[in-house]
């Protein structure tokens, strides 16, 4: 038994929480080990993962579809991928779970195929174009959905990484900037696309109409129907 404020809560109350935050923290915890240990492979094993990237328009870049957000250019570039992918995935996965995998595995799948149609000569690797997507997603969600926890999401989202935004412009020739791109228009594409499945909307819900005891006045002015004091005789 848990004791909060004098009161007897048992344990049992909260096991479904828990379970939930196990989940949702599951897939992207394994998916994050994934990428740091094949970049402690690449490095304690002088590998060069580069041939595994993206190249656009080219049939050895096609492997690359799979594996390019997998692969990163350093340590740095790896680090600052892991937070902002953690955070987005872990909560894809607690507050969308019915379809989490699904719209995962669209974005990473869909912004690569467009990746490797449309974006410049090179190779393109790293996880940031998947960022992009679970931000966009999660933030269009969230308004799109009109239910006031995902919205609270969408503000946490714009407020993180709402600088992000510039990635998609390209300022500097070291950026995938159309990996960013490509992202970011999958995830708004998906937001919509799974609009009616997950959370349900709860604008309002609190608002509740009085019942009807059949008690209230007729009136709209209730001191109209206030009874006057009976006269009484002068005497």
């Amino acid at each position: 038994m848990l004791y909060f404020w004098g009161n007897k809560i048992p344990l049992d109350q909260y096991k479904p929480d828990r379970q939930k935050l196990f989940l949702a923290l599951l897939f992207p915890s394994l998916f994050l080990f994934l990428l740091w240990l094949i970049k402690i492979i690449e490095v304690t094993g002088h590998y060069n993962l580069s041939e595994y990237g993206l190249y656009p328009l080219e049939a050895k870049g096609i492997k690359g579809i799979l594996f390019f957000p997998l692969i990163h250019s350093s340590l740095e570039h790896l680090i600052n991928n892991s937070t902002p992918l953690f955070i987005l995935s872990a909560t894809l996965f607690y507050f969308y779970r019915p379809i989490s995998y699904k719209v995962f595995l669209l974005i990473y799948f869909i912004h690569g195929i467009w990746l490797w149609f449309f974006a410049r000569d090179g190779c393109h690797i790293g996880a940031s174009g998947l960022i992009y997507g679970l931000g966009a997603f999660l933030f269009t969600s969230g308004i799109i959905r009109k239910n006031t926890n995902l919205l609270a999401i969408s503000l946490m989202v714009a407020f993180l990484y709402g600088s992000m935004v510039w990635g998609i412009f390209p300022l500097k020739e070291s950026i995938s900037w159309e990996g960013h791109l490509t992202g970011l228009a999958s995830g708004i594409i998906f937001a919509f696309f799974y609009k009616d499945f997950g959370p349900k909307p709860n604008f309002g819900q609190w608002e509740k109409e009085m019942p009807d005891d059949g008690n209230e006045p007729d009136d709209d002015n209730p001191y109209w129907n206030v009874p006057l004091e009976e006269e009484k005789p002068d005497p």
